[in-house]
C-alpha cells in the first residue's frame, strides 16, 4: 500500500511472506533438479584446469594461450573475407557492367534447365534400376512368392510380372495372402477360396513392430543382423516353411525363393519373420528397399528380396494412390485420398471417422480438419492436412477395410489348365490347406461392422521392361495438350502463381487441386460448409449409429 507522504510505495513485507516465496523457490529447484536427473542430464562440470602437481604445467599453459590466440586470429581473417566478397557484391551491383548483366540470365537459366532434367533423369534411372533388379530376382528365383495384401488381393497382382514368371521356364509362383489380420474372417475365407483355384495361397501375418494398438513404429534403416527380432508373433510362418521344405526334398537341390509384390505389402517383413531376425530394412515409408538382397534361411533355402513393381501411369487414380511409392512418384495428397474415398462404402466411412454424411469430398476433409482439430491460422480447417491424414491411413498396416471377391472365378490369359497344374505340381496342397485353415482360427480379424467395404478396380498393371517407362504420365501430356503452351510458359506461370502463392490461402489451393469434381458443387459446398458443420455436429448422434 502506498503511504500518502512517500513518493513510491514501500518493498518492505512480512517475514513470513518472505519466507514462504524462500520455501517456494527451494522447492521449485528441487523439483526441476529431480525431473532432471530423471532425464539423464546432470550439471556440467567445470573444467579443474592443470594441477600444481602436473610437470610441465607452464609448457601445457603456454600451448593452450597460443592455441587460442590462433582460433581468435582464424575468426579474424574469416571475418574480413567475408567483408571483402560484401564490398565486391556491391561495387558489383552500384557498377553493373553491360556483358555480365546479359550473360547472368542465361548462366542461370541453363543451370535451372540443368537441375531439372538432371532429377528427370534420376527417377527415370530409378525406376529402370528397380525393372533391372526385379528382372535378376525372377531369374535367379526356383519359387517366387508374390505377397498380396489381404485387404484387396486382387488390386495387388500385378499381370505383367506373372506372365514372365510363366514364360522363364520351370518357376512356381505362390500367393500370400499378408496383414490377414485387418479383414474379417469370414472375406479372408472366400478369398481364399477363390485363389487357391488357380495358384496355391498361404494365409500369413507378418511381425511387425507395432507399438500400442494400431500405430506403426518406424524401425531404423541401419539394423544390427545379431540383434533379435522383438516383435509380436507371425501367423503362417510354419505353414510356409513347410510348404518350402516339401518343394525343397521333391526338387533334391537347394532351392532360392523370390520374394516380390506392389510397395507396403509387407515382403521384407515377411523375411523377416521366416528368418526371425531383423535383416531386411522396414519401415512405413514406401519403397525402402532399392536392390536384391540375399538371405540364407537355412542349408538348403535361400530367400531373396526385391524392389517393389513399378505401376503404370496408366492405370485408375485409385490403384496409383494405393500402390504407387511416394518416394519414386510425387502423389498430390488431395487427389489421391480423393480417389481412395470414391471406392469406399461412405456409409461405413462415416461411422469410422465419427464425422456427418457429406456430399464431396472436400466437405468431408474439411469435417475431419475439424474433428481431429486441424487447423490453420485464423481457424481455418487444414484440408490437406486431413487428406494426408487419410492416404496415410489407407496406406498403412492399421486400417480394416475389405473387398468381395469376383463372383466367379474366370483364369486370367496368361494362365490355362495345364500352366495351373505346374504350378501346383511338387506342393504339399493338402498339408497347405491345414496350416491356413488353423492359422484363420488363431487370427484376431475385425468384425465386418468395425470395417470399410472398398471396391477393388481390378488388376494392377506394372511395368517390367525399363524402355516401357513412360517420361510423362498421361494426364501430363493431355494437360498440355488442351492449354497448348510449352515449358517455358509454364514454367512463368508457375513462378507468377509463387509470387501471388501468398495471397491465396491454402484452402483454395487444395481445392484447385482436386479431380474430377464440379466447380459449382464444390462452390456451394464451400460457402455453406462452415455454418453446416455447427448445425450437424449438434444435430448429430453418433452414440445410436455407430458400432
Amino acid at each position: 500500500m502506498k503511504r500518502p507522504k512517500l513518493k513510491k510505495a514501500s518493498k518492505r513485507m512480512t517475514c513470513h511472506k518472505r519466507y514462504k516465496i524462500l520455501k517456494k523457490v527451494r522447492e521449485h529447484h528441487r523439483k526441476l533438479r529431480k525431473e532432471a536427473k530423471k532425464r539423464g542430464q546432470k550439471k556440467p562440470r567445470k573444467d579443474p584446469g592443470v594441477p600444481n602437481s602436473a610437470p610441465f604445467k607452464e609448457a601445457l599453459l603456454r600451448e593452450a594461450e597460443l592455441r587460442k590466440q590462433r582460433l581468435e586470429e582464424l575468426k579474424q581473417q574469416q571475418k574480413l573475407d567475408r567483408q571483402k566478397e560484401q564490398e565486391k557484391k556491391r561495387k558489383l551491383e552500384t557498377n553493373p557492367d553491360v556483358n555480365l548483366s546479359n550473360a547472368e540470365p542465361v548462366t542461370e537459366e541453363f543451370e535451372h534447365y540443368k537441375t531439372k532434367n538432371k532429377t528427370k533423369s534420376s527417377k527415370q534411372n530409378l525406376k529402370k534400376l528397380y525393372c533391372q533388379e526385379l528382372k535378376k530376382v525372377i531369374e535367379a528365383s526356383d519359387v517366387v512368392l508374390e505377397v498380396l495384401d489381404a485387404r484387396d488381393p486382387l488390386g495387388y497382382r500385378c499381370p505383367q510380372v506373372e506372365e514372365a514368371i510363366v514364360q522363364s521356364g520351370q518357376k512356381k509362383l505362390v500367393l500370400v495372402l499378408n496383414k490377414s489380420d485387418l479383414v474379417p474372417k469370414e472375406n479372408l475365407e472366400s478369398w481364399l477360396n477363390y485363389l487357391k483355384k488357380e495358384l496355391p495361397t498361404v494365409v500369413f501375418r507378418a511381425s511387425t513392430n507395432l507399438k500400442g494398438k494400431g500405430r506403426v513404429t518406424k524401425v531404423p534403416i541401419i539394423v544390427k543382423k545379431s540383434a533379435p527380432f522383438k516383435s509380436k508373433v507371425s501367423f503362417g510362418r510354419e505353414g510356409l516353411l513347410k510348404l518350402l521344405g516339401g518343394f525343397q526334398e521333391t526338387c533334391g537341390k537347394t532351392i532360392q525363393v523370390g520374394v516380390i509384390g506392389f510397395p507396403n505389402v509387407g515382403k521384407s517383413s515377411i523375411i523377416n519373420s521366416l528368418k526371425q531376425e531383423q535383416i531386411c530394412n522396414v519401415g512405413v515409408s514406401m519403397g525402402l528397399t532399392r536392390s536384391m538382397q540375399v538371405v540364407p534361411l537355412d542349408k538348403h533355402i535361400t530367400i531373396i528380396d526385391s524392389p517393389s513393381f513399378i505401376v503404370s501411369p496408366f492405370n485408375s487414380s485409385t490403384a496409383l494412390a494405393l500402390r504407387t511409392p511416394a518416394s519414386i512418384e510425387a502423389v498430390k495428397p488431395m487427389e489421391a485420398a480423393s480417389a481412395i474415398l470414391s471406392q469406399a462404402d461412405a456409409r461405413q466411412v462415416v461411422l469410422k471417422y465419427t464425422v456427418p454424411d457429406y456430399k464431396n469430398s472436400l466437405e468431408f476433409f474439411t469435417m475431419l480438419a475439424k474433428r481431429r482439430g486441424l487447423h490453420q491460422k485464423g481457424g481455418i480447417p487444414n484440408v490437406e492436412g486431413a487428406a494426408k491424414l487419410l492416404w496415410s491411413e489407407w496406406i498403412g498396416a492399421s486400417l480394416s477395410y475389405y473387398c468381395h471377391p469376383p463372383t466367379s472365378w474366370t483364369p486370367p490369359p496368361h494362365f490355362n489348365e495345364s500352366t495351373v497344374a505346374d504350378m501346383k505340381c511338387g506342393f504339399d496342397l493338402e498339408e497347405l490347406e491345414k496350416n491356413n485353415a488353423h492359422s484363420i482360427k488363431v487370427l484376431r480379424g475385425p468384425h465386418l461392422a468395425s470395417s470399410i467395404l472398398f471396391h477393388s478396380s481390378g488388376l494392377t498393371n506394372g511395368v517390367i521392361e525399363g524402355k516401357d517407362i513412360p517420361e510423362e504420365l498421361p494426364k501430363q501430356k493431355k494437360r498440355k495438350q488442351e492449354e497448348g503452351k510449352d515449358d517455358d510458359d509454364q514454367e512463368i506461370d508457375d513462378e507468377e502463381a509463387d509470387e501471388k502463392g501468398s495471397d491465396m490461402s491454402p484452402v483454395k489451393e487444395t481445392w484447385e487441386a482436386l479431380p474430377e469434381e464440379s466447380i459449382a458443387g464444390e462452390q456451394s459446398a464451400r460457402t455453406s460448409v462452415s455454418d453446416k458443420i455447427t448445425q450437424e455436429d449438434d444435430a448429430y448422434d453418433f452414440s445410436t449409429d455407430y458400432v
